[in-house]
């Protein structure tokens, strides 16, 4: 098995990062350089045509890419701790929070990245003021996961989930990208701090 990782600020590598380091999983590992596009050579297109990192080759060459994949494959060989929920309720509420994350500010986090950050400059077809028209989306998003995280200690559960590291990347790489959360949103900033304490979250 081989893990084909980016550093930070990547935020879905890190993803399968701190949730093999919440299993004790140890992945044999490949850096693949994003500034260097290695993501884009002829080797890596063979492996996931998609170009992005992360992706998982198995022993028998299958490839899994997309990191919630990963996650669940993980989990599927490793299930405790359990990160998606046990009972039909948690695993609703996990996936719920999950889809919350990547839909309500994954997407204008990455659309701010995408057409206005100037790491992604030589990206063609880009377009700036679509990029500027969705801060305002993220800062509204941000103050809804503040507004849901009032009186909880995680995101989805009673306990540290996929949700939650879904959150935690995210928060990190809207803050890399620059359009981080409003310093009055204590609920969700008393929420990171706590994560951000876990050792998984320096994997």
């Amino acid at each position: 098995m081989l893990f084909f990782d980016s550093p930070n600020p990547a935020p879905n590598p890190r993803r399968v990062r701190i949730f093999a380091a919440e299993k004790g999983v140890e992945l044999p590992t490949r850096t693949i350089s994003i500034p260097e596009r290695e993501q884009k050579s002829d080797e890596y297109l063979k492996l996931n045509p998609r170009g992005q990192t992360p992706a998982l080759q198995l022993d028998d060459g299958t490839v899994i890419a997309e990191s919630v994949a990963i996650m669940r494959y993980l989990e599927a060989k490793h299930p405790e701790p359990p990160m998606f929920g046990t009972t039909p309720e948690e695993i609703a509420a996990i996936e719920m929070w999950s889809r919350r994350v990547e839909m309500v500010l994954m997407a204008p986090v990455g659309a701010v990245w995408v057409h206005t950050h100037p790491f992604t400059a030589r990206i063609p077809i880009r377009m700036p003021e679509w990029g500027e028209t969705n801060r305002p989306l993220v800062e509204a998003a941000f103050r809804f996961f503040d507004q849901s995280l009032e009186g909880r200690e995680f995101l989805a559960a009673d306990s540290f989930t996929s949700a939650d590291i879904l959150l935690l990347t995210t928060f990190d790489f809207a803050k890399f990208v620059g359009c981080g959360t409003p310093d009055d949103c204590t609920h969700l900033r008393d929420w990171h701090e706590r994560v951000s304490a876990r050792p998984s979250a320096s994997a």
